[in-house]
């Protein structure tokens, strides 16, 4: 599986670009949320999905890999194929799009061209356990700073580490809370020395 594709951009259009990397030019499928994260560039690094049919062997392109997580957790609801999917996420950013399924707002899927009630409320069942929405925290000094994917990544290597889930949790949670502005690092280093 291909990872990512880095290279010069030599065509870019709203749905599609095509990146040239060691002599190849590839063709991309891509997001309006991407478009707009290259436009004006003229080189990048894309985060590669690849769906290969019968009839085509298409590549995927997401200037983040938050959007490409997405894209592969829509891709799996029943009903909802690559293009389905792309046009909802050149609709919402990943953390509005997030933030719709957290929600359980029909409505705002429904306005995106080609979902109906049926497929939105498929989307939101399927999805509500699947995707987290991001925390945001109020510094002191006003400052708002996103903290759940901190949070998550932390607890993710505090168990790998062969400490337990609850533990991890409340650990990150407790250093977060009083220093939100830490690295993932930084966070895992304090929670070692709390455990």
């Amino acid at each position: 599986m291909i990872e990512y594709i880095k290279g010069e951009i030599a065509e870019l259009s709203p749905a599609r670009m095509i990146l040239e990397c060691g002599g190849i030019g590839y063709e991309l499928q891509i997001s309006l949320n991407t478009y707009t994260a290259f436009n004006g560039q003229t080189s990048g690094k894309l985060y590669i999905y690849e769906v290969i049919r019968e009839d085509a062997h298409l590549l995927y392109g997401f200037a983040e890999v938050s959007e490409r997580e997405l894209f592969v957790l829509l891709t799996s609801v029943s009903g909802v194929g690559p293009n389905t999917a792309r046009m909802i996420l050149s609709s919402f950013a990943p953390h509005e799009l997030v933030q719709v399924i957290a929600t359980k707002d029909e409505n705002s899927l429904t306005s995106v061209k080609g979902i109906g009630l049926k497929t939105a409320q498929r989307i939101l069942v399927d999805l509500k356990n699947k995707v987290k929405p991001v925390e945001i925290i109020t510094t002191t000094t006003g400052k708002k700073v996103a903290t759940g994917v901190v949070a998550e990544e932390a607890v993710a290597a505090l168990i790998m580490l062969g400490f337990q889930k609850s533990a991890g949790q409340k650990a990150v949670t407790a250093i977060l809370k009083s220093s939100p502005t830490l690295s993932v690092e930084q966070v895992i280093k304090a929670a070692l020395r709390m455990l």
